[in-house]
């Protein structure tokens, strides 16, 4: 985390709005097999080789490119060997815990944070995180055969919010966002890490097309459609304009800087719909929106939740 947080305050300006929680650097670790397992940390010999060769590079980097005191491999085993212990009762062959799973017929869920926008290879770049949250890269981290993954459910958001820099085709920005960041969601749009006020704007269907493209999505889960109940008309970016030309395709990273949203404008509905525990309680503004995001987004949207509570999502 530290490493993470220091490099932050060197790039300032130009840095990449990291929640500072030590996800690059654990990835980069990860890359040049410099990395710690799981496992490693009930063999305190190997613990402490692992360590030494990691402290190697990083106190360079910690003395000579940050100015800051360097790490010491016996207090660090110290508190890592303390770690250790107190998940030893939840450390198991995962793997094997998944396939037995498989083999009894079980459902497994599998859940990717973020979104396709901050992946590293299909999202935008210098923006994303470090590891890919695509559903095709969910058969990779837990272990399990592709072909086991039968469901992919894309959960969007009935507008638009992001944590961290980076272009934002839709958003919105004054009295408008602030008014929208203050109801969304259960605590508002903040986040969930960071405590940071979330950038929001319009319900964006070029970049969830792309989004439900790369996942594979086979339905969506529509969040928060009761957080719009507040407004008169809601606008939808329904394609981008660069250079001149309307595209409905979502860009290189290198051009969406110099995208600007082509909007329409669905009427709200004007009231709460928090209490609606079937679709067909929803006002026909409300249907419409949804069925209006359906048509765009190019996939079926399943499921509507219109409150934070478990009876709040409607089936579709």
């Amino acid at each position: 985390m530290l490493l993470d947080e220091y490099e932050e305050q060197r790039l300032g300006d130009r840095k990449f709005g990291s929640t500072r929680s030590g996800i690059a650097p654990f990835y980069a670790d990860k890359a040049l097999k410099l990395g710690i397992q799981v496992a490693d940390l009930f063999d305190e010999p190997r613990l402490r080789d692992r360590l030494t060769a990691s402290l190697t590079a990083k106190n360079v980097l910690l003395e000579h490119l940050y100015h800051k005191p360097p790490f010491e491999v016996d207090s660090l085993l110290d508190e890592l060997l303390a770690q250790a212990e107190q998940i030893r009762p939840f450390v198991c062959d995962t793997l094997s815990l998944l396939h037995d799973a498989l083999a009894d017929g079980r459902r497994i869920l599998l859940e990717g944070q973020l979104g396709a926008l901050r992946d590293p290879d299909h999202g935008i770049w210098p923006y994303p995180t470090s590891s890919s949250p695509l559903a095709a890269f969910a058969g990779v981290g837990a272990g399990v055969p592709p072909q086991a993954i039968g469901r992919v459910v894309a959960v969007v958001k009935a507008y638009s919010s992001c944590v961290g820099a980076g272009p934002f085709v839709t958003e919105l920005s004054g009295g408008a966002a602030d008014e929208l960041r203050r109801r969304g969601g259960d605590a508002g749009e903040y986040g969930a890490t960071t405590g940071r006020p979330r950038r929001v704007g319009w319900f964006d269907a070029v970049a969830t097309r792309y989004g439900c493209r790369v996942q594979g999505a086979t339905e969506i889960a529509l969040t928060n459609l009761d957080v719009l109940g507040y407004l008169d008309a809601i606008g939808i970016c329904t394609a981008y304009e660069i250079d001149g030309r309307r595209t409905g395709q979502f860009p290189i990273s290198a051009k969406l800087d110099r995208a600007a949203p082509i909007l329409e404008t669905l009427p709200g509905w004007k009231c709460s719909i928090s209490g609606a525990r079937r679709f067909d309680d929803l006002p026909r503004q409300a249907r419409d929106y949804v069925r209006r995001v359906e048509h765009l987004a190019g996939v079926p949207v399943r499921l509507v939740s219109v409150g934070p509570a478990r009876e709040a999502t409607l089936v579709v």
